[in-house]
Order: C-alpha cells, then sequence, then structure tokens
C-alpha cells in the first residue's frame, strides 16, 4: 500500500539510443491536460456576449475571481498574470485532488512534478520583471547598492524557487504516506475525515504556490519606474 504512494514506471518510450522510462506521474499529469483541455474547448466554443450559457457564465465567475484575487497596489495590471496564475491555480488543484479518485495518485508527490512548477515559476518571475522594468533596470537590482551582492542575490531567487518545489513535494507527498498508513492499519472509514481535510489542503497548497509565484513577480517588478513610466 504504502510503496504506491511513490511513482512508478508504468513503460518506457526508446527514442533512437535513449530509453525514456514513463512514471505514472507523467501519465496523469497528461491526463488531467487532456481533460482540462476538453473543459476548455466545451466552455469556450459558443461563447456568446448577448446569451451566455451557464456554463459560460460559471467560467466569468472564475475568471473574474482570479483577477479580483490578484488586485493589488502594484502598477501591473491584475488581468495581465491572470492566465498565468489562474493556470497554476487550476492544474495544480486538479493535480493535488485527483487522489481523491481511487487509484489514481497527485503528480505533485513527485519532486520532478514539482520541479518543473517551479522552473516555470522562476522564468515567468523574471520575464515580467524584465518586461515592466526594462532589462538594464531589472539588472540593476542585482548589483545595488553593490556589485558584491550579485552571487547573493542570484542565489536568494534560485533558493526560493527550490524552496516551492520542495514545500510542495513535501506536503502532498507526506500526507499520501499518511492516508496510506492509515487506511492499512484501520481500514477505509476512520481515514475519510482526514481525507476531507485533505481536500481543502489540497486547495490550499495550489493556492499558495500561485499566490508565491504572484508575489515574486510583484516583487521582481520596480514599482516607481512603472509609475514614471504610466
Amino acid at each position: 500500500m504504502i510503496e504506491n504512494v511513490f511513482p512508478k514506471v508504468l513503460f518506457e518510450l526508446k527514442v533512437a539510443t535513449l530509453v525514456i522510462p514513463v512514471t505514472d506521474t507523467v501519465v496523469t499529469s497528461w491526463l488531467i491536460i487532456a481533460v482540462l483541455a476538453l473543459i476548455s474547448y466545451l466552455i469556450s466554443r459558443r461563447l456568446s456576449i448577448s446569451n451566455p450559457s451557464k456554463l459560460q457564465l460559471f467560467a466569468e465567475k472564475i475568471v473574474i475571481a482570479i483577477k479580483e484575487t490578484l488586485e493589488s497596489p502594484a502598477t501591473i495590471p491584475a488581468w495581465t498574470l491572470v492566465p498565468l496564475i489562474g493556470t497554476i491555480w487550476i492544474y495544480i488543484g486538479f493535480m493535488n485532488l485527483i487522489s481523491v479518485i481511487p487509484y489514481f495518485h497527485n503528480p505533485t508527490r513527485d519532486l520532478s512534478t514539482t520541479a518543473a512548477l517551479s522552473v516555470i515559476a522562476f522564468f515567468s518571475i523574471h520575464y515580467y520583471g524584465i518586461r515592466y522594468s526594462g532589462f538594464r533596470e531589472y539588472i540593476k537590482r542585482y548589483i545595488e547598492p553593490s556589485v558584491f551582492l550579485l552571487p547573493f542575490n542570484l542565489f536568494a531567487d534560485v533558493s526560493r524557487i527550490f524552496a516551492m518545489a520542495i514545500r510542495l513535494f513535501g506536503n502532498m507527498l507526506s500526507w499520501e504516506m499518511i492516508v496510506a498508513i492509515l487506511i492499512a492499519l484501520v481500514g477505509f472509514l476512520v481515514p475519510v475525515p482526514m481525507i476531507l481535510l485533505s481536500i481543502v489542503g489540497d486547495v490550499l497548497h495550489a493556492f499558495l504556490f500561485g499566490l508565491l509565484t504572484y508575489v515574486f513577480i510583484i516583487g521582481g517588478i520596480q514599482a516607481e519606474k512603472l509609475e514614471e513610466r504610466s
């Protein structure tokens, strides 16, 4: 039971001389992407301004809720970050919650998944920082007030992204192990309240990952330069 918590290889892909193992984490991630793509298609195929469907209205409420959550005193428009942060919240939320379905395990219990998500967050932080501050002004923040601070600032950037990956991975793996141990010891009835509690935790961890990405993006933008340009 407990060994099923860890990722396992389902099959291998052979590309030339390379043998690429494909784990259940990858397959589950593909499945979630396919489901989200299908949902997006069904929602957006018949969009209407004059006579929107109930599904469209529900989707619009979700998007507006994400936008209102991202409202801040920062000069960067909230709508600019809605696609990125909204996608992070929804995608990680689905990955965390899929373990509720029997025989499925959340991909975020795999460090490779959380590391990939952290890499996306890392480059997004620098992309928006350069986009809204300008390359020269953005780079200057790493060498002010002294150029000797450059390695320390770079280390701070890398370490906080590494911490995001470890935090999400550790939380999701530890919780799956706890539930697996309880099921092995006392059966399926006692862990039910904890599983219900884990749903709240799964949503919260997805929210925190996206929120940290948002905070780091805002922190990487020099607001005073934006105000001068506006």
